[in-house]
This record gives C-alpha cells, sequence and structure tokens, in this order.
C-alpha cells in the first residue's frame, strides 16, 4: 500500500475524531458505541501492526462497526454518528502502530 493511502487514512480519521469529540459533549453514549468498536478492532487487527495494516483493516471496518454498536452500545440515532466513532477509533488506535510517526 502507498505512503499517500496512510497519509489519506489518518487525514480522515482524525478529521473524524475531531468530529467525535464535538460530538460526545452533547451525547456521552457516544463513548460507550467508541468502546464497542475499539474493542472489536483489537480483536481484529491485534496489539502489534503497522498504519498500513490498519488501513486495510479500516477498508472492511464499516460493516463490523455496526454490528459491534449494535450489538454492544446502540442508543436512539446511534446509526449516523458510526462513521465517527469508527474514525474516532482508528485514529486513537493508530497511535500504537508499530511505525506510527506523529
Amino acid at each position: 500500500m502507498e505512503a499517500v493511502a496512510v497519509k489519506l487514512a489518518r487525514s480522515q480519521w482524525a478529521e473524524g475524531n475531531r468530529r467525535f469529540d464535538e460530538a460526545v459533549g452533547a451525547d456521552r453514549r457516544l463513548l460507550d458505541a467508541s468502546e464497542a468498536v475499539s474493542d472489536e478492532l483489537r480483536r481484529r487487527v491485534g496489539q502489534t501492526f503497522t498504519l498500513e495494516e490498519l488501513v486495510q483493516a479500516y477498508e472492511t471496518a464499516e460493516p463490523w462497526a455496526y454490528e459491534a454498536v449494535a450489538d454492544h452500545a446502540a442508543f436512539p440515532g446511534w446509526p449516523r454518528r458510526v462513521t465517527d466513532v469508527l474514525d474516532a477509533a482508528f485514529h486513537l488506535y493508530a497511535l500504537g502502530a508499530t511505525d506510527y510517526v506523529p
């Protein structure tokens, strides 16, 4: 995978994280949704990974993210917030990549 793909994904994740941070002030239930997605992300990617591997996981993440929130942290109106929750979870998880550089 090209470095450009990683750079674009990181930018998208950072923007989603910013939207998530703004939204969580108004709806704390988003924290539970984020935890559900992060737990599933840990199961799918593991503890040791590169940013490229994380980008590959992101490409197929939307269906399982919806499922994780539906199963563990659903609340009224949650489907319209899952993209921000997903991006925020990936943004934070990227910090643990073996090749992460700020």
